[in-house]
Parts: structure tokens; sequence; C-alpha cells
């Protein structure tokens, strides 16, 4: 199921909305991002991929289910991601600036907020034929950062539902715990376990219509199928973090700059 369909019209989350955040782990704002900026991070994304801009992430390069088994076959250098987003076109910038994301972060991360360039910031494609699972994960498994503490902003610059491989997530896991042995080695959750599947029975399928935005927690789970339609699907992901949670030093989440976020008091 997706959450109604309502227009944003100021820049604060109400407080239904911030309750809903805190209580589930993710939040749908509907027509959020301006679509004089959609178009324009659209057209950039498009522009990428025909160009094949580096730094970009292939689908053979993740060995998730349905992804291809190497480069050097069929469907081997399908695209997954385009990385570095913010580096791509002004409108990246805009849109993590514009006053409508600003206002609703400062209230869920403070009024000093950081996005960290080593993780996503990036735009996510599913193309037909060659697009692959994604399966149930947190996405601060290979993060190091003081606390888990960050929130990621999901735009969606298409139609995304359960045809073309929308985002499912799980309400509530962001205030979970979970034992090692609910995990696989890749830190996905298992599915053979029966505690696993009643979890995942709860889970909501974000449908997006193009300018609609999911936020959601970084110990919030979710998945996603591959493609099946036959036309591809785009998206921008961007990550933020408070300003007193920095990443650890010497890992992966350190390499590289960030942005601190200038907000209004």
């Amino acid at each position: 199921m997706s959450s109604p369909s309502q227009s944003v019209t100021n820049d604060r989350l109400t407080s239904e909305e911030l309750d809903k955040f805190e209580q589930d782990g993710y939040l749908i704002l509907r027509n959020l991002c301006p679509e004089s900026l959609r178009q324009e991070m659209l057209a950039a994304t498009k522009d990428g991929l025909a160009r094949v801009v580096e730094p970009v992430e292939y689908e053979a390069d993740v060995e998730y289910p349905g992804s291809p088994p190497s480069r050097n076959v069929m469907g081997g250098e399908t695209v997954r991601r385009l990385k570095q987003a913010h580096s791509r076109g002004m409108s990246f910038t805009d849109f993590i600036n514009h006053p409508a994301l600003v206002g609703r972060l400062a209230q869920l991360l403070g009024p000093d907020y950081v996005m960290p360039l080593a993780h996503h910031n990036c735009i996510m494609t599913k193309q037909p034929e060659f697009s692959s699972d994604t399966l149930w994960h947190q996405d601060i498994r290979f993060w190091s950062f003081e606390r888990k503490e960050l929130i990621s902003v999901w735009v969606a610059l298409g139609e995304e539902n359960l045809d073309n491989g929308c985002l499912k997530v799980i309400p509530k896991t962001h205030r979970m715990e979970f034992a090692p042995q609910r995990l696989d080695e890749r830190i996905f959750l298992r599915t053979d376990l029966d505690e696993n599947q009643d979890l995942i029975k709860t889970s909501v399928s974000a449908e997006l219509h193009p300018g609609d935005i999911l936020f959601f927690h970084c110990r919030t789970f979710h998945a996603a199928t591959r493609n099946f339609t036959n036309q591809p699907k785009f998206s921008a992901v961007f990550t933020f973090r408070p300003a007193d949670n920095p990443p650890v030093a010497g890992s992966r989440s350190a390499e590289l700059p960030e942005l601190m976020i200038h907000t209004s008091r």
C-alpha cells in the first residue's frame, strides 16, 4: 500500500508527520520536489547515462539476484548507479538546498546538519531486462558514524511502483535490535526464518509519483525488486546527518568531504 496523495504547501513538517517518522522510520511527502528541478535532474540523469559519465556502478558489480554475472556478458555494462550526483549539475545542489527540504530536515536532524558525500549522493537507475533485486537491509550496515542517526532522502524522478521496482520499507525497524543470526553474511535480513518472515509481512510499498519524496531512517529495513517493465526508473538519493554525529576517523564514511547545509534559524 502507499500513502494517500497530498500536496506540500509549506516548508515544515506537521506534528503528525513528525510523529509518523518517529514511529515508523519513514515518511512519504507528495509533490515536494519542484517540477522544474525534477525535470532538470532527470535531464542530467539521462545525459549521464547516455555518455556513461564516471563514476558509475554497474549491475554486474553488486552481484545481486538478477545481476549479470560479469561486465563481459550481455547486459554486463548496465548502469545501476550514477555516483556523486551532487557534482552532476546545479539542479542537484539546488534540490538539497531547497527550503522545502531544508526546513523539514532541520526539524528531523537539528538546525545544523551535514550531507556526507561518501554515501548515497547518487542517482539510482533500474533498467529494463538487466536490473536486480535488492534484498532487505539497513543502510547503516556498512556505514561508520558515532551514532546510527542519519536520514536518507529519496526523490522520484519518474513513476515508482511495484512493477518497476519501487522501494519497500518495514515500519518501525529503525527502533528494533536484530541479533546477528537474523542476518546473512552480507548483512541482509534472512528470509528463511519465521520471525523475519512475520516482520516482512508488515512491509509497505513506497509507491511514488514524479516529484514525491521518501524520507527514511538509516536503520529502517528496505528492499526492492528488479524492474519488470520496458521503461527505466530513475531516482536520486542523498543522506544527511546531524552536525554532532561525525563519521568515524579512518573509515570509508570519512573518505570524502561533506557539505554543511545552511538552514534558517
